[in-house]
This record gives C-alpha cells, sequence and structure tokens, in this order.
C-alpha cells in the first residue's frame, strides 16, 4: 500500500513529506558548502532535535551570546525543508542544517569531505514507534491509525523518507567519502556528557568544564521538552501539532515494548534483524541493557 499522495512525494527512490518538493530537492546537489558548515543527519525520530538543540548550546556556548530566545528552527534550519523561507547564504557561521536526506542526495561538496555531518542513529523499534505516534499528531506526516498497518509500511519502507534500513546502511556504508562523526541515540542517552565532548573534539569547538555542564544540563531530553525554543512548540501555522500533541514525546529507550505485542515483535526482527546484523553498529534495545 502507497502512502497517500496528498502527504508526500517521491524523488529517486526516497519519499518526502510536504513543504518541499521535486524541484527544490533537486537544486540540493548544487548546495554549496562552506568549510564550517555542519551538518546533522539522522532517519526521522532518531533523536533530530535532541541534536539540534545540544549543537545550538555547544556552538553558542550556553546560548550566553544574546540569542538566547532564538528557536532551534531558525538558528538550524532544515536543508531539503525550507518551511521559514530563509536565507541560508546569510545565516551566520558555522552555518549548522539537519536534514534526512539518504547519503546520495546530500549536496555534492558534502562527498568532497567539506562541511562535517553529525549521523545520530537509533534503534528501528523505538524509532517506529515514535514515527508511529508522531504522525498521529503532527500535520506533514499522513496519519496511520492502525499500529500494525503502520509497521507493515515502514518495514516496506513506504514512508517518508523511505526504508530505515536503507537510511542507516547507505551513510555507514560510504562514510569514507564524508566527514562524518557516528553516535547513536541510545549512547546519548546513557552519557550524555561524552556525546558532548565527543562532538566539540569534531566540530573543533573547546569549552570550559562549566560550559560543558551548562550544555549538559539544558540539553537534558527534559530540560527541553518545557523549553519553547527548543521542543518545536512555536512552528509556523501550517504546522501546529493537532490534539496537542508534542514534536517530543518521551525520549526513552524501549518503549517499543509499551506498545508493540510480541508478534508484532518477531515479525519486525523476521524482516529486518538478520539484515541488520551486517551493519557495523550494536544496538541497544532496552535502556538496562549492556552499551
Amino acid at each position: 500500500m502507497e502512502p497517500s499522495k496528498e502527504y508526500v512525494f517521491k524523488y529517486k527512490g526516497v519519499y518526502f513529506g510536504v513543504n518541499t518538493s521535486p524541484e527544490y530537492v533537486a537544486t540540493l546537489e548544487d548546495f554549496e558548502i562552506k568549510d564550517s558548515d555542519i551538518f546533522i543527519t539522522t532517519y526521522p525520530k532518531s533523536g533530530t532535535v535532541w541534536t539540534q538543540n545540544i549543537l545550538s548550546l555547544i556552538i553558542h556556548e550556553g546560548h550566553r551570546n544574546g540569542t538566547e530566545n532564538v528557536k532551534t528552527i531558525d538558528r538550524i534550519p532544515w536543508l531539503e525543508y525550507n518551511i521559514q523561507n530563509a536565507d541560508y547564504a546569510a545565516l551566520p557561521l558555522p552555518r549548522v542544517f539537519a536534514t534526512h536526506l539518504p547519503y546520495y542526495l546530500v549536496p555534492r561538496d558534502l562527498r568532497k569531505k567539506r562541511g562535517r555531518i553529525i549521523y545520530v542513529s537509533r534503534n528501528p523499534k523505538d524509532v517506529m514507534v515514535s514515527y508511529y505516534h508522531f504522525s498521529k499528531f503532527f500535520p506533514i506526516a499522513e496519519e496511520v491509525p492502525d499500529f500494525n498497518l503502520f509497521m507493515e509500511r515502514f518495514l516496506a519502507g513506504k514512508v517518508a523518507p523511505s526504508s530505515w534500513l536503507d537510511h542507516v546502511t547507505g551513510w555507514y556504508s560510504h562514510a569514507e567519502d564524508f566527514n562524518i562523526l557516528f553516535l547513536t541515540y541510545e549512547e546519548m542517552k546513557k552519557d550524555l556528557r561524552s556525546a558532548v565532548l565527543k562532538i566539540c573534539s569534531f566540530i573543533g569547538k573547546e569549552l570550559s568544564e562549566e560550559e560543558v555542564d551548562s550544555v549538559v544540563r539544558q540539553a537534558t531530553f527534559e530540560s527541553m521538552r518545557e523549553d519553547h525554543r527548543a521542543n518545536y512548540k512555536d512552528l509556523p501555522g501550517g504546522l501546529v501539532p493537532k490534539n496537542d500533541g508534542r514534536f517530543l514525546r518521551k525520549g526513552t529507550v524501549g518503549d517499543w515494548k509499551n506498545i508493540m505485542t510480541v508478534a508484532q515483535s518477531e515479525r519486525f526482527d523476521e524482516v529486518l534483524k538478520e539484515k541488520m546484523k551486517t551493519l557495523p553498529i550494536k544496538f541497544t534495545w532496552d535502556i538496562n541493557d549492556e552499551m
């Protein structure tokens, strides 16, 4: 079953949501990259907004530079979804972007190792459950009220931006083509401070111990949920959540166990888990598991 045409289009094998077009996506191949550019790259519901906020806090040293009230979506815009019609060339350096693009659709200069990419992945069962809840509340995603149907679409790659496995596998298998740092959502949950230090090292940003403490304190998921600058609460009119939904819901590891039946979990494993064994990464399925 194909996704509703009202919500998505397909371009070079990848499904996209509304608020962009095939013509616009095609222009991104020639998007001019600056050496200082940073791209947060994820499959949806893998910690994108969280990582946006972490980067914002690191670069702006805990927002102590007069930009405290700038929203994350304005500070770190979406490459393929220019929701605010922002002038990307006018953004202050270093420019930071978020994107869900697969490796082969990002700007050509990124594949020449210009700029930096931070790729965050998350265990796919939690991704799927979070995506399902997201689709119920936000108008940019088609609502599929039946979870079992949503799972089948997810497994078949018939959601934006298509297959989770293809997205993750593509980026990991082409890592040598990019200047890239790989992180997982689960390791960030387990030890946020270490993740912050890894990011600082990768982007060449030196922070004092006190500044690192400030970033970690403000970047916890719980803090972000209450911070309107970070939680995407004040989105443009056409993107307002339905039914008082929230962009940031639980942010936990292992929430899939609260919604998936044993049969659904086994079906998921049958389709994806065997193929996932070739990935150079081991996912954590529950926060109590050893990492």
